[in-house]
């Protein structure tokens, strides 16, 4: 396990989350996730565990509200893969 980090954690921020489709009908839970002075979008696949976590960069000021299915699914096939660091 690693160390803890001095920076702060991410943490999903209160209703910060959201389901929706993609093209191919699969369902997706985009989460909020704030920093100290970042924030991002991170997105999980929940109707197929196979598909790779993303994430994408958004302003803190950002609402999960504000954005409408149309936006996660373009952010979705903009966002980069997560995965472990080598």
């Amino acid at each position: 396990m690693h160390g803890r980090s001095t920076q702060q954690s991410r943490r999903p921020s209160p209703g910060g989350a959201r389901v929706f489709a993609d093209d191919a009908g699969r369902l997706w839970n985009a989460s909020h996730a704030t920093g100290t002075v970042d924030a991002a979008v991170v997105f999980t696949c929940i109707s197929d565990s196979r598909q790779t976590a993303r994430a994408i960069a958004v302003p803190v000021s950002f609402a999960m509200i504000d954005a409408g299915d149309e936006v996660l699914r373009t952010w979705l096939r903009e966002a980069p893969r997560m995965g472990l660091l080598t």
